[in-house]
């Protein structure tokens, strides 16, 4: 293993460690946090569909933490039972993103079915990246040059869907933060600078899934761009 694949695999692996605590850090602190409206997760996710006249979207409590998520070919908006039952700023935060989601459904937001098509694919490219490799380590049934190409393409195919789901993301956010003001969620500047940092956070674990694949595509693609080395 090379030095430059050690300091890659470090630095991306850091990078995402620390986006995830950084949301695990925050989201814990601002669900010790009730809004003063004391709607729930839950309350607060069917009152924002009511509002838009989404009437076909199920609303579900599921068990896991931050396993939230708006899951649009069933039409289904999960959230995680701590979510669901809570009135804190961390789970109406959640609540109203995922909202979000729904509400791009509903208006046919560009990104978000550019994303739900591209998932098959980078599930795919998932799979290349994940095992090819160890099976290049083993066997050496492929050339170096196939290899390195399969590789790149399927971080690019994954890198490409990261940079797809960011406006997907930050736009369901935006939504969030929008509509908690607009229907009385939210009381103060204060609960709204909390949200705002629970989501934001969220936002950076996004950033971090993109700069990975853009590293990981670039450390494969770049060497046959400039003729690197070539073996069989």
């Amino acid at each position: 293993m090379s030095l430059l694949s050690i300091f890659l695999f470090v630095g991306t692996f850091a990078l995402s460690l620390w986006a995830s605590a950084r949301v695990k850090s925050l989201y814990n602190r601002y669900s010790q946090v009730s809004a003063s409206s004391h709607a729930t997760g839950a309350q607060v996710a069917a009152a924002i569909l009511e509002r838009a006249g989404i009437h076909d979207v199920e609303i579900v409590a599921e068990e896991g933490m931050l396993g939230d998520h708006y899951d649009p070919s069933h039409k289904r908006l999960v959230l995680s039972t701590q979510n669901y039952q809570s009135n804190s700023l961390a789970a109406i935060g959640v609540a109203a993103h995922e909202c979000g989601h729904a509400l791009q459904h509903q208006q046919g937001y560009g990104p978000l079915h550019l994303r739900m098509a591209a998932v098959g694919a980078t599930q795919f490219a998932s799979q290349i990246v994940m095992w090819l490799p160890m099976l290049f380590m083993f066997t050496h049934w492929i050339s170096y040059y196939t290899g390195m190409t399969l590789m790149a393409a399927g971080w690019g195919v994954i890198m490409l869907f990261n940079l797809v789901t960011l406006p997907v993301e930050f736009d369901a956010s935006n939504r969030a933060k929008r509509v908690l003001a607009e229907m009385g969620f939210i009381g103060s500047d204060e609960e709204m600078a909390g949200v705002r940092k629970v989501l934001d956070a969220a936002g950076w674990t996004y950033v971090a899934a993109l700069i990975t694949s853009l590293a990981y595509t670039l450390y494969y693609l770049l060497p046959l761009l400039t003729g690197g080395r070539s073996r069989n």
